[in-house]
């Protein structure tokens, strides 16, 4: 039994070893086995020496090579521990180095000068980092920024779009610059590594900025120049421009083929020229800087006479010039001048006068009989004078008929110039005839005027004395006394107004009667130290130049009369008198209240002046005795005193703040408000009207929230007045913000105007008062800590507009209430400014 348990005992030696090969956990877990376990697994030698076999030897060896190895497997765990803690710790270096390097990259990535877009293949989805400045107006969000249609102008939008489909599709690079919604410029930079498509947004700086907007404003212009050129090539005028030397530079299809050219190129390349040296020397000596050449030149095109309507204009480096064929219209000009040659020798001898007027209304034609009836001498006829000024020259010298309204009759005689028919009229001339005018209109442009006479002179003369008895009724309409005397001062008519206002019967002023006969009439109306007498003086002078006079009579009456004398043709003269006693007395009424209102002014002044002294020092005194109770310099006082004395001492500051208030508004109104303009730091303000907002916070239980940049800079305006604005607009929504919120205060720069607005979350204003938020003793108890005399919005009001400001209120019900307020910058140095 024991030599067969032998080999059975090796073969579980050789698979202990086995096992240890696999694992060193194993040899190191039988190390740890105490001796007296080998003893129960067959191993007697251990406790008995003698009983010792070969086959015992050999088991014996075998555990001990056993313990050996566990041994040496635990040593070499330890130390591959031991590296494997060094390597971890290696690890974790290079990891820090690593996120330590991407935290710099991210950091040089997000600068707010630049954005980046990454793109993982052709369809994955866009990475996006950085930010652009906000002037520029990209937007923050990423969905949006990918939008370039919405924040970029319509070509640049296109454009990058192309761009970047070019990059994505074909890994196509590229630089180009965009223009934003706001005009600015932006540097796109589109590149393609790694399997990744990159487009970078960088914000230029000025100079960069300038140069990328004069890229932009160079294409526009050549495509502006494409555009043109295109245009130019498609026209069949001929078109050229020429360098300083006169040499041709450019020219259109239209001028190649005038020149028998194959193409633009060959014209200027082989100085193919389409005027004359004379003529071209001719255009440059005439064109100028400000009036370019503008004839007709005779030329050669294709072996033919043509004539060509040339516009020359110079420029800074050479010219450029169009012609225009007008070969045919200088054909059937000359044909139709032909024609009109004949046709004024046929009507020439006609004994009917007729006049012909071109388009523009210029006289073309006249015939002897014409000038004969108007007798109108030959150089005027000449002058080609325009049809209204014939007509006014007629008019001038009295060879038309007079008209009421000779303006509106001139125009229905000239209408047909825009008519299609045939107008006939009649005129009554002065000197007895009556003339049939048939005016007929070119289909063409102007008009033909025939003059036929039609009338005897008795006809024209039962005619002139029905057009005097219209006018003579007319007059006796007029509301103004109306009387006209002859050379010899004797009345030729007066209207019932003048007799009613002289108080003189239609006897006394009958026609015929003399001046001297009505300023006897008139005598006992007025003071005769002047008046008719002077009227006299003036109907009855001799002189070549008889003056108009103008004044203002008061009769005894209580009447008051203006009175004109107006020179009329014939040597006679023409008064006229109006009723001005209701305007009299209303203009000495308004100037009497006017003298009333400057001594009310005056009283009010010295008023306010003298309440504001008399008013405010006994205020300051129970102010300061008040306070002199609270100090313990004055004794103790029990509760109820000391409560007095707050009830006392708030009492009196609310009442001084009113009465304040009150002198600051009756000085506004009595103009002698100053504002005392100097140079104010808006942040030392706004700490300045926070500390003095403490107490009034604390009071209402409300947090003041004051949003501004980090610097406001400097104002000129009166920082005492303006600091009060501040304060009233505060105090007011304290007020009526509810317990535990805050009151907003939110501060920025406009240009030179300082704009802040003030919001609460109270009640807010309701839709009735929200017109009248800015009247004087308007109030809103409802919601409100504390209820006030109704001044501070007035005072705020007024002061704003003492800085030529604004302010405004926006306010719902339930919502709270929002005062938005500018203060411009005064334009003078500081100085005293007073209100008007």
């Amino acid at each position: 039994m024991e030599q067969g348990a032998a080999p059975v005992g090796g073969r579980a030696a050789l698979g202990v070893l086995r096992r240890l090969r696999r694992g060193c956990l194993v040899g190191s877990a039988l190390a740890l086995v105490p001796v007296s376990a080998f003893a129960q697994i067959g191993l007697p030698f251990l406790n008995d020496p003698r009983a010792f076999s070969s086959a015992e030897m050999i088991g014996f060896s075998i555990v001990v090579g056993l313990f050996s190895a566990s041994l040496l497997s635990a040593l070499w765990l330890v130390r591959q521990k031991s590296n494997i803690e060094a390597e971890g710790e290696e690890m974790r270096s290079v990891l820090a180095d690593a996120q330590q390097r991407i935290s710099r990259y991210e950091a040089l990535i997000a600068d707010k000068n630049r954005r980046i877009v990454v793109w993982e293949g052709h369809s994955g989805k866009a990475d996006i980092l950085g930010q652009l400045p906000a002037e520029t107006g990209a937007p923050t969000s990423d969905r949006d920024f990918l939008a370039f249609g919405r924040w970029l102008k319509s070509n640049s939008a296109i454009d990058l779009e192309r761009a970047l489909e070019s990059l994505r599709v074909d890994a196509r690079s590229f630089d180009i610059v965009v223009e934003t919604q706001r005009g600015e410029i932006l540097e796109v930079q589109g590149r393609v590594s790694g399997g990744r498509a990159f487009a970078r947004f960088v914000a230029l700086n000025n100079l960069r900025a300038d140069l990328a907007e004069l890229k932009i404003e160079k294409n526009r212009l050549m495509s502006s120049i494409s555009a043109f050129e295109a245009l130019l090539n498609s026209i069949e005028q001929p078109v050229w421009r020429r360098d300083a030397d006169g040499k041709l530079i450019w020219v259109n299809h239209a001028y190649g083929e005038a020149v028998e050219a194959l193409s633009p190129e060959q014209a200027t390349g082989e100085q193919r020229e389409i005027l004359g040296t004379v003529d071209r020397a001719t255009i440059k000596a005439r064109a100028t800087d400000v009036s370019p050449y503008h004839g007709t030149v005779s030329t050669v095109i294709h072996g033919n006479r043509a004539f060509l309507d040339v516009v020359d204009a110079k420029s800074a480096d050479g010219s450029c010039g169009m012609a225009l064929d007008v070969s045919q219209i200088e054909a059937v000009r000359e044909e139709l001048s032909r024609t009109l040659k004949s046709h004024a020798d046929t009507l020439d001898h006609l004994a009917t006068p007729v006049a012909i007027f071109d388009g523009a209304r210029h006289l073309q034609f006249y015939n002897q009989a014409f000038a004969q009836l108007w007798e109108l001498d030959t150089p005027f006829l000449e002058s080609h004078p325009d049809n209204s000024q014939l007509l006014d020259r007629l008019r001038s010298e009295k060879k038309l008929p007079e008209q009421l309204n000779w303006r509106t009759w001139k125009e229905q005689a000239l209408a047909v110039y825009r008519s299609l028919d045939t107008h006939t009229d009649l005129w009554h001339l002065p000197n007895g005839q009556i003339l049939r005018v048939i005016m007929s209109a070119h289909p063409q442009g102007g008009a033909t005027w025939v003059f036929e006479n039609m009338t005897e002179q008795v006809d024209l003369e039962t005619r002139y004395n029905t057009l005097l008895r219209v006018q003579g009724e007319t007059i006796d309409h007029l509301s103004e006394g109306v009387a006209v005397f002859g050379p010899d001062g004797r009345l030729k008519l007066s209207n019932p107004a003048f007799r009613a206002l002289w108080g003189i019967t239609e006897e006394v002023a009958k026609p015929g009667a003399h001046i001297q006969a009505i300023e006897s009439a008139c005598s006992a109306s007025y003071d005769k130290t002047d008046g008719w007498k002077t009227f006299g003086r003036m109907i009855t002078s001799f002189d070549d130049e008889r003056p108009s006079l103008q004044g203002t009579m008061e009769l005894y009456s209580g009447l008051v009369l203006d009175y004109a004398v107006i020179p009329l043709s014939n040597a006679q003269t023409m008064l006229t008198f109006v009723n001005m006693t209701d305007s009299v007395r209303a203009e000495r009424a308004l100037t009497e209240k006017n003298e009333a209102l400057q001594k009310a002014d005056e009283l009010k002044n010295d008023f306010v002046q003298h309440v504001s002294y008399e008013l405010r020092s006994p205020l300051t005194n129970i102010i300061g005795f008040t306070d002199l109770l609270k100090t313990p310099a004055i004794g103790p006082v029990n509760e109820r005193q000391a409560q007095y004395i707050d009830h006392i001492s708030t009492s009196s500051a609310v009442l001084l703040t009113i009465v304040n208030d009150i002198l600051d508004l009756a000085t506004v109104d009595a103009g002698i408000m100053h504002l005392n303009h100097e140079d104010i730091d808006l942040d030392d303000l706004l700490d300045d009207v926070s500390l003095q907002m403490t107490d009034r916070l604390q009071e209402g239980n409300v947090t003041l929230d004051i949003s501004s940049p980090a610097r406001l800079g400097h104002l000129v305006a009166d920082q005492q007045r303006l600091k009060q604005i501040l304060i009233k607009i505060l105090t007011n929504a304290v007020n009526f913000a509810p317990d535990g919120t805050a009151v907003e205060l939110k501060c920025w720069r406009e240009g030179v105007d300082f704009v802040f607005t003030v919001a609460d979350h109270g009640c807010g204003i309701p839709d009735e008062q929200l017109a009248s938020v800015f009247e004087r003793f308007s109030s809103n108890p409802r919601g409100g800590k504390r209820s006030g005399a109704g001044l501070g919005l007035s005072i705020v009001k007024s002061f704003v507009g003492l800085h030529n400001g604004d302010v405004t209120i926006d306010s719902k019900t339930g919502e709270g209430t929002l005062v938005t307020c500018r203060i411009p910058s005064a334009v003078e140095t500081p100085s005293i400014a007073a209100a008007e």
